[in-house]
């Protein structure tokens, strides 16, 4: 959301590294006009919300490179030979400007006589912790630059790299220096950074420090993890004033959340609100319905097998599972599948004529096909990029699981904290029985294989099975497998879909009407004009969808070759900054 460049166009500072080192001068005056009032300091300070992710693309489209999602081609990340230091971004010297304007606020700020100073330098501060979070996932080490740089400043410029692990508890100390000043405790609009947001921040920042330095062993970190897994905890507990929202219809509690235009301030601890009138708008519908603009994100049937079913127990468990059809896998399970992905019973409105709409094969490449974000109403939303539902950043949902891992990686979970966080967000989804109340003591042997084996703990397992649920297309899950070392996940995760048990047409939701054919060779006459034709003739073609055992079985989408290799936790750095400054050094095997 690039609202305010007008303001780095008046107030940009010294490029970094490698960059043309001319500095436009701010005059004193102007000066004295931003950092002589709060009402200056608090225009400027709105600059730094260009942080926060864009909302077009949104963070409805992070999950779309995990072992989540059946998606349209291969990320760079993934395609064998796509990603290397000529490819390579995010070091380019506008990927450096929200730093440098944040310096120099800070510089600026902490010699004004303003009261309120230490506020909006609380909140450039929390921006500097985000900024610098997002540049360590991406890279590693990084310089840490806490200053303006000067043009003769030659070991800021060209100096080396400050070890990841320096930078990250520079990011904590910002962290809790915005948590201690910013005043603000809390925004009904829920759109403003407060204490509770920078609280909030700090479980999800500290959680995935914690746990890369647990599992990425190679560092040899793993005793100071447990500090950081307590500092998740910690700040959890000091959040106030949020609760997991409920809606009238308890059907439709979570999904509520995604479609609002107004953010539920109950649970939205952060959201940026769109606007038609300002022509501010997101591309949900597009990019999730949209045969042709988006990635046409579809859940994969590993993942959707994790549903818990209503009574509390692992859908896995009915021996029947692995040959069981769309339309009866999805009965009698957790309320967050049938608010997550079109079932038997969903309906959308054309122009406002409500229409039944099963999962469309000419839109979905498993089956699974998402409404998450979406609007209901075809147009204009899935032709244009208009949707004005509030873009969710961070929730109290997000904040339990983060407080639920850290418990379970302590080995501090009680029941009752277990009941006061995955079994109320499974209480709110519907679910009974003694998975609410009980912390679970064997492990799902489905969860074990997911995880490749790598992951035992019975509770670890069963808050994983939950933060992926709740959490599907709100862009951590790759963030997820990055920390916790399983980035084969990215490759391996078979892209499957529902179960066909024959070549022919299908009835996907069990109203009597054809949803779907598949068939090899010549194409069927269709018993109705709705039916959609998917060609599952033997191939092995990128972009062909196949049934498993050939004229039955699991639907297998084919997006091309990916591939995983360890270097790819990190990205490697630029050549073209590399060429500019051979002190920063190569990332490992790059």
């Amino acid at each position: 959301m690039k609202t305010f460049h007008f303001l780095l166009a008046v107030f940009s500072i010294l490029p970094f590294a490698a960059c043309d080192l001319d500095e436009m001068p701010v005059d004193t005056g102007t000066n004295q006009a931003i950092f002589g009032s709060a009402s200056g300091m608090e225009l400027y300070a709105n600059s730094f919300y260009d942080i926060l992710p864009n909302t077009d693309v949104g963070v409805f489209q992070g999950d779309d490179n995990s072992d989540l999602v059946a998606r349209n081609g291969v990320d760079d990340l993934l395609s064998p030979g796509a990603l290397s230091p000529i490819t390579s971004s995010g070091w380019a010297v506008s990927d450096w400007d929200d730093l440098r304007n944040i310096n120099y606020f800070i510089e600026n700020a902490e010699k004004s006589t303003v009261a309120e100073k230490n506020h909006y330098i609380g909140m450039a501060r929390f921006f500097r912790a985000l900024f610098y979070f997002n540049m360590v996932k991406r890279f590693g080490d990084v310089p840490w630059i806490d200053k303006t740089i000067e043009v003769d400043d030659e070991e800021a410029l060209y100096g080396t790299r400050t070890s990841r692990f320096e930078v990250m508890d520079k990011v904590l100390a910002d962290l809790d220096y915005a948590i201690a000043n910013i005043a603000l405790t809390s925004d009904p609009s829920c759109t403003r950074i407060t204490q509770n947001v920078a609280r909030a921040y700090k479980t999800r920042i500290c959680l995935y420090e914690a746990s890369f330095r647990k599992y990425h062993t190679r560092y040899d970190m793993q005793s100071t993890a447990n500090a950081w897994f307590q500092h998740v905890v910690d700040a959890a507990n000091a959040i106030t004033g949020f609760t997991l929202h409920q809606a009238t219809i308890p059907e439709r509690s979570y999904r509520d959340l995604f479609i609002t235009k107004a953010p539920y301030a109950d649970e939205t601890i952060l959201a940026v609100a769109l606007d038609a009138s300002l022509q501010v708008f997101s591309s949900a519908n597009r990019r999730f319905i949209s045969p042709t603009y988006g990635n046409r994100p579809s859940l994969t049937r590993n993942f959707v097998n994790t549903y818990l079913k209503l009574d509390g127990t692992p859908f896995t468990s009915d021996p029947g599972y692995r040959t069981m059809p769309f339309v009866d896998e999805v009965k009698d399970r957790d309320l967050r599948l049938q608010q997550t992905i079109r079932l038997g019973d969903y309906h959308r409105t054309e122009n406002a004529v409500p229409v039944i709409a099963p999962p469309n094969f000419n839109q979905t490449f498993t089956g699974y096909q998402p409404i998450k974000w979406c609007y209901d109403e075809r147009f204009p939303y899935d032709d244009e990029s208009r949707n004005d539902n509030a873009h969710i950043i961070m929730r109290w949902g997000e904040v339990l699981l983060n407080k639920a891992e850290a418990l379970a990686e302590l080995g501090t979970m009680t029941n009752a904290e277990w009941t006061a966080t995955v079994g109320a967000l499974r209480q709110r989804a519907g679910i009974t029985g003694s998975t609410l109340t009980t912390i679970p003591t064997a492990a799902d042997p489905y969860l074990v294989d997911y995880y490749l084996g790598k992951f035992t703990n019975p509770v670890l397992l069963e808050v994983m099975r939950e933060r992926a649920v709740e959490l599907v297309f709100e862009g951590l899950r790759p963030d997820d497998l990055k920390r916790w070392h399983m980035g084969e996940l990215f490759q391996e995760a078979p892209l499957n879909g529902i179960y066909v048990a024959n070549l022919g047409e299908q009835d996907l939701n069990g109203d009597g009407v054809m949803d779907v054919c598949f068939y090899q060779g010549t194409r069927p006459a269709p018993s109705n004009s709705t039916v959609a034709f998917v060609d599952v003739s033997p191939s092995t073609a990128v972009g062909r969808i196949q049934l498993s055992n050939g004229t039955s079985g699991e639907v297998r989408w084919n997006p091309g070759v990916r591939e995983w290799l360890d270097k790819k936790y990190l990205y490697p750095i630029p050549q073209a900054a590399l060429d500019v400054n051979k002190n920063l050094g190569q990332n490992p095997d790059w």
